[in-house]
């Protein structure tokens, strides 16, 4: 009886030390993947084989999954979660679709996945073959898509998984612009992120779940805002703005992690260039007592491992021919950087602006905008190669033709600078015309000098305008265009405009010249 009482009693003592216990878990994590399933160039766009060779690139699956298997190995309790955004990007994803990435991704045993904007940019067929394909939860708590049939049974908004012991509650955040953003059909609607995020947490702590993770696609100040408006929100795992957070890197945006009130933020970059890893400590309340970490970058001191190298080789193989063509040749890099193209004037958008208006100019048309959120890529010196614009332009828009008045011009200009603080990617790129925006100025009255074919614009004037398809469709808040007049939506591909413009252009030299003004 003693015996058992002591037994009893030790047992009661050995609980009690573990309930106490420190819960420790490792956060991998990518965002923005973006079909990089090849490795890149340090301008984010293709990197061949052999500059692959003399250790130049960076990232691709063969390294992504080596870094996932070496990060795994340093810790005994980890979960590895996505950001969003691994559709859209490259010729890979035009040629599969999601059918690569959901392969992929449950070879590297993902746990989880938020949506980002553009897994709709096929609308939600492309998205529901996808869920169905991965074997593991995509969430996005802030949208009703109960009227969604494709939809409806498949996503979460948030769920709940058991790691090392601990229940872990997940919850997915998307754009609240989804919408306009991509093409999720008229039977979603998207909701305030807040809201969304403090529902779903109340009804995870009412179950019991005290360790809560975001996996948010909304953007770092999104997520900063997030962070400071809810309660109990333990980690926000990023992606959308495509930010660097790091505690090493010149280049970052802020400290990895970054730290709002007991939240911690994290976001690695995009493109598969790091791999996050974030070791927290819970106590037992689940309040973080500690968050440290870096992302791992992924350049060519990371081995490729050889069976996901010769799987992505294999994928590769029907495409060779299309992207390998030969289409211009560039006497310098043409710069497409995201940071350049979405907050001033930018060498790709100035040759894609061009292109176009060259491409219609003796239909009437006037002035040509392109927003920068399309030019996804820039394009080192030497040979272009059709894959290389098609990194740059990869979302198979069409040229638009359509006329409005100058007042609706002087419209889409305030919307292209109305975000300008958050990098967001309405900012216009144009030809034909020129103007200047003060960013000190309320949004709305932010753009001045406005001239057309060097002429002050005439607000009352109709206007020939040439853009492509999802700017003309209302994109990015271009709302205004959507009554154009006359408006054409089916012209050709604007990646073959482009190429076809820089041959004509013999070696293409990119130049900067004042069309855009920030004052």
């Amino acid at each position: 009886m003693s015996v058992r009482l002591f037994s009893s009693a030790a047992a009661l003592a050995l609980c009690a030390g573990a309930a106490s216990a420190d819960y420790s878990l490792t956060i991998l994590h990518t965002n923005d993947f973006h079909a990089r399933f090849e490795p890149i160039s340090k301008y984010d766009s293709g990197c061949g084989e052999e500059s692959n060779a003399e250790g130049k690139c960076f990232g691709g699956s063969a390294r992504l999954q080596t870094a996932i298997t070496e990060a795994k190995a340093r810790s005994n309790n980890h979960i590895l979660v996505d950001g969003g955004d691994q559709f859209q990007g490259t010729l890979f994803y035009t040629y599969y679709k999601g059918k690569l990435a959901a392969e992929m991704m449950n070879q590297m045993g993902y746990d989880a996945m938020t949506v980002g904007n553009h897994e709709f940019d096929d609308g939600p067929e492309v998205l529901r073959g996808f869920i169905d394909a991965v074997e593991f939860p995509i969430l996005m708590s802030n949208a009703d898509f109960s009227a969604e049939a494709l939809l409806a049974d498949s996503l979460l908004k948030s769920t709940v998984i058991e790691r090392g012991g601990e229940k872990l509650g997940l919850i997915g955040l998307t754009p609240h612009d989804t919408d306009e953003l991509a093409s999720p059909g008229p039977n979603i609607t998207f909701t305030d992120p807040s809201q969304a995020v403090q529902g779903e947490v109340d009804k995870l702590t009412e179950m019991g779940v005290n360790k809560i993770i975001v996996l948010s696609h909304s953007g770092y100040g999104v997520d900063q805002m997030v962070a400071a408006s809810t309660t109990g929100v333990d980690v926000i795992v990023g992606g959308h703005s495509n930010t660097l957070l790091s505690n090493t890197s010149d280049r970052a945006a802020g400290a990895y992690p970054t730290m709002i009130g007991d939240t911690a933020i994290v976001q690695a970059y995009a493109y598969g260039k790091f791999l996050g890893e974030l070791n927290v400590t819970f106590n037992d309340e689940g309040v973080i007592t500690e968050a440290v970490g870096e992302p791992v970058l992924l350049d060519a001191s990371v081995a490729e491992e050889a069976g996901t190298k010769a799987r992505i080789t294999e994928a590769a193989a029907p495409l060779e021919e299309i992207r390998n063509k030969v289409v211009a040749e560039t006497a310098e890099a043409i710069d497409g950087e995201r940071g350049s193209c979405r907050a001033m004037e930018c060498a790709m958008g100035n040759i894609i602006a061009d292109a176009m208006l060259d491409r219609v100019k003796d239909q009437g048309i006037e002035i040509a905008v392109q927003n920068g959120g399309g030019i996804r890529a820039s394009i080192d010196a030497g040979e272009v190669t059709m894959g290389e614009v098609l990194t740059v332009l990869p979302f198979q828009n069409t040229l638009s033709t359509f006329e409005v008045s100058g007042e609706t011009i002087m419209a889409a200009l305030e919307n292209a600078v109305s975000q300008h603080e958050e990098g967001a990617g309405r900012f216009l790129q144009v030809a034909g015309m020129t103007y200047a925006f003060d960013v000190s100025k309320p949004a709305g009255e932010r753009v001045s000098d406005v001239m057309v074919g060097g002429a002050p614009i005439d607000l009352a004037k109709v206007y020939g305008v040439v853009s492509n398809n999802y700017v003309r469709n209302g994109g990015d808040g271009f709302k205004m265009f959507r009554d154009a007049q006359n408006a054409y939506d089916f012209g050709p591909d604007l990646a073959d405009v482009t190429a076809e413009y820089m041959a004509k252009m013999g070696p293409v030299t990119p130049k900067l010249d004042g069309r855009i003004t920030a004052k």
